[in-house]
């Protein structure tokens, strides 16, 4: 891939494939009653990966305003997905996890997805994964540019 458009062309027609296949990915039994959308997936990440985190943590994680980030984790919280409870430390603030009994059924769902990111980078530099994700992260700010 010597230029800028052979690179772009491989993208374009990678990048259908690669959201199919992501979509594809089986959502386990336990979970397909739940009303579980695109932006739910990140949430569940990040407490999949990080533990449990406050409301304002997981903002920051996702991006989004603390309002979002809140709505998402009291849709989640009503329907049994997460639990919150009062931090000991400081009862002015939430944490936010994986309601136990669905532990295991998110983590075999998203599992799917860090296996196979995880067998992509392992070949890579330090380096090289640095400028991958950097990468990425500049295609979604441009796709976000485009869209506003």
């Amino acid at each position: 891939m010597s230029t800028v458009e052979a690179g772009l062309r491989e993208l374009v027609l990678l990048m259908p494939r690669l959201v199919s296949r992501a979509k594809k990915l089986p959502l386990p039994a336990e979970l397909r009653d739940f009303a579980l959308a695109p932006r739910h997936i990140a949430l569940l990440a990040s407490l999949q990966c990080d533990g449990p985190l406050t409301v304002n943590e997981l903002a920051a994680r996702l991006e989004v305003a603390p309002t979002t980030a809140s709505l998402m984790v009291g849709d989640l919280s009503r329907q049994g997905v997460l639990d919150r409870a009062e931090d000991p430390a400081d009862r002015r603030r939430t944490i936010v996890s994986i309601a136990e009994k669905h532990r295991e059924a998110v983590h075999a769902w998203l599992s799917g997805s860090a296996n196979a990111w995880r067998k992509a980078l392992a070949p890579l530099t330090s380096d090289e994964r640095e400028l991958f994700v950097a990468t990425l992260r500049a295609y979604e700010q441009a796709i976000r540019e485009e869209t506003s």
